[in-house]
């Protein structure tokens, strides 16, 4: 899928893969995607929560070759 940036936040834990895709998104305008990767299993469930409750459209989710789980967001 194309995006348009890129949070990497591999090896952190909650909640720190929402805030650093939180405040990506505020520097973005609506409409771009970005594209986060982490390892913290419990960010699968995060980010569908986060999504609900910001309006920001969860495009898709799914697991990396290498084991991050990668999550793609469309700015409102």
């Amino acid at each position: 899928m194309r995006y348009d940036k890129e949070v990497d936040a591999r090896g952190l834990n909650c909640p720190l893969p929402i805030l650093r895709a939180k405040k990506m998104l505020a520097e973005m305008q609506s409409g771009q995607i970005v594209h986060v990767l982490a390892t913290d299993p419990g960010s699968i469930k995060d980010f569908q929560a986060f999504a609900r409750q910001t309006g920001n459209e969860l495009l898709g989710q799914g697991e990396t070759a290498d084991k991050a789980y990668e999550f793609f967001l469309r700015r409102k």
